[in-house]
């Protein structure tokens, strides 16, 4: 298990009688094979044939995630990218069902935090033969005045922002991310490293009001970003509480300032300012866009998350 998971774990020694498995098949190019292959593993482990669900341009895995957990099934796998795992999670979270991440997307952010492999045997054994721990999961008021029942809003378990990074996740060229990968948010990021500065008001559960210019605030439940860079080194995914970054670079020197101090996971960082809250209201002048686990979501002045303590359980590599 990863350092990032502290709680006990469950080991998954016990045969679940119910399983299901929801794909993505728009990141498949062979869905039949994946069926194929996900089916003889659990066979062979003795685990039960699984339900089956595929994501639909409307649904991109909210509904039948949630179904899942309805009709019983003590684990449901997920295969897709961050957002299909996102939209599971918002159906998973509070559930007994345990996530399984089967990674098939761009950045896979969600797997890398927890040390799940990209291959597809080696996400299954973690399935089969590894724990089931519980951790956060964040959520983003939809309306910006707070989620004030659990469950409210938008769900995340990796990071959301507003600004920059959300500005990146919405123009990033699809043709170049099913080609390129990252190498799609590198491109994108060039285009907007100097638009102008966003004046916010940042405030942690209740505290002072903070008053910034910044490029982009991102709050996390885990803190690693693609290419193992730790933008968020204190987040843990089972602390109870959401790690923030305010990052404030104004030129070309500030920005490889900060690039060089957090590829080199220095604990002080120029131009990048830390807080860590269970409720985290970052307040903009303008309406900006803001994003949820890659998924931009709509344009608001506001963007307030909470976070939902070991609200999810999910299959992780064994920790023994």
């Amino acid at each position: 298990m990863t350092d990032a998971l502290q709680h006990p774990a469950q080991h998954a020694d016990l045969v679940p009688g119910s399983v299901a498995v929801v794909l993505n098949p728009n990141r498949l190019d062979d869905a039949d094979a994946l069926r194929r292959r996900i089916s003889e593993r659990l066979t062979k482990a003795g685990w039960p044939e699984p339900a089956w669900f595929e994501t639909t341009a409307d649904d991109p895995g909210t509904g039948q995630a949630r179904q899942a957990a309805d009709d019983g099934a003590e684990v449901v796998l997920v295969c897709g990218g961050d957002g299909t795992v996102r939209a599971a999670v918002q159906g998973l979270a509070g559930t007994r069902a345990a996530l399984g991440v089967l990674p098939g997307g761009t950045g896979n952010l969600l797997a890398g935090n927890l040390g799940i492999p990209t291959d597809l045997d080696e996400a299954l054994d973690v399935v089969l033969q590894g724990d089931r721990c519980r951790i956060d999961v964040g959520t983003v008021a939809d309306d910006g005045s707070g989620a004030a029942e659990p469950g409210d809003g938008t769900a995340f378990v990796v990071m959301a922002g507003i600004g920059l990074d959300a500005a990146i996740m919405d123009d990033a060229p699809t043709r170049l991310k099913n080609a390129a990968g990252p190498v799609a948010y590198v491109v994108a990021a060039i285009k907007h490293l100097f638009d102008d500065e966003l004046r916010v008001e940042v405030v942690v559960d209740d505290g002072e009001p903070l008053r910034r210019h910044v490029r982009t605030v991102v709050v996390g439940n885990v803190g690693r970003l693609q290419g193992a860079l730790e933008l968020l080194p204190d987040a843990e995914a089972d602390s109870g509480v959401l790690e923030v970054a305010v990052l404030a670079p104004r030129n070309a020197w500030h920005w490889l300032h900060l690039l060089v101090g957090v590829a080199m996971r220095r604990r002080h960082v120029p131009r990048r300012e830390l807080l860590r809250g269970s409720h985290v209201v970052v307040r903009a002048e303008r309406a900006e866009r803001r994003q949820v686990d890659g998924d931009v979501v709509e344009p608001s002045t506001t963007l307030d998350v909470t976070v939902r303590p070991a609200a999810l359980r999910v299959c992780v590599p064994c920790s023994c």
